[in-house]
């Protein structure tokens, strides 16, 4: 039998990516739709319930109400129905899942950190050699500002690291739902992870 798989299946990619302060939103969701179309096997697991929210702040007062922590190891959890080989990917605050798994768990293809980054220390000594990242954040957000010397660490460490800086001010600049959605810097984010994928 002949195998009709495209010539580049080996290159698609696993990816588990989890969403932002604001929920699972249509935004979240048309970006995993742009790696499928890629492609890519992509998986959104949904830490809020079908809860979505119209601001950051709402966003915050309900994962505060729930337990950070306990959403956050919803989160993991999500991780080990899959297996490895995964490249885990978050939105800001998906990102304090997304980096822990891929520092601590064996087998991780990849990182997509967009709009936030951890101090390395936070989850161990060191990122793993042989996970590749990549980190994305506005210059002008006071959010990322926050993250910005984490993010320029761990791109300086790593044996594999990219960091992006996109001009403006918005957090959420790839979420095509939201008022801060940015076409621009969304286009050029998306095409970047969808390089970074294909290499990984």
């Amino acid at each position: 039998m002949v195998d009709q798989r495209p010539e580049d299946a080996a290159d698609m990619a696993e990816v588990l990516l989890y969403h932002h302060i604001q929920g699972l939103t249509d935004g979240v969701r048309a970006f995993a739709d742009e790696l499928r179309a890629a492609g890519h096997t992509v998986h959104t697991p949904d830490l809020f319930d079908g809860r979505t929210f119209d601001t950051i702040d709402a966003g915050f007062a309900f994962a505060r109400e729930t337990g950070f922590d306990a959403i956050r190891e919803r989160g993991a959890a999500a991780a080990d129905d899959l297996g490895g080989g995964l490249v885990h990917a978050g939105f800001s605050f998906g990102v304090t899942i997304a980096q822990r798994l891929a520092q601590t768990r064996p087998g991780a293809r990849g990182a997509l950190l967009m709009y936030s980054c951890i101090p390395i220390s936070e989850f161990g000594p060191a990122w793993p050699g042989d996970v590749p990242v990549q980190i994305h954040g506005k210059e002008g957000d006071e959010f990322f500002q926050e993250d910005l010397p984490a993010a320029r660490e761990l791109a300086g460490s790593a044996a594999s690291a990219e960091l992006f800086l996109y001009p403006g001010d918005q957090h959420l600049f790839a979420d095509s739902s939201l008022d801060a959605y940015d076409p621009a810097a969304a286009a050029l984010l998306l095409k970047r992870v969808t390089a970074f994928l294909a290499s990984t």
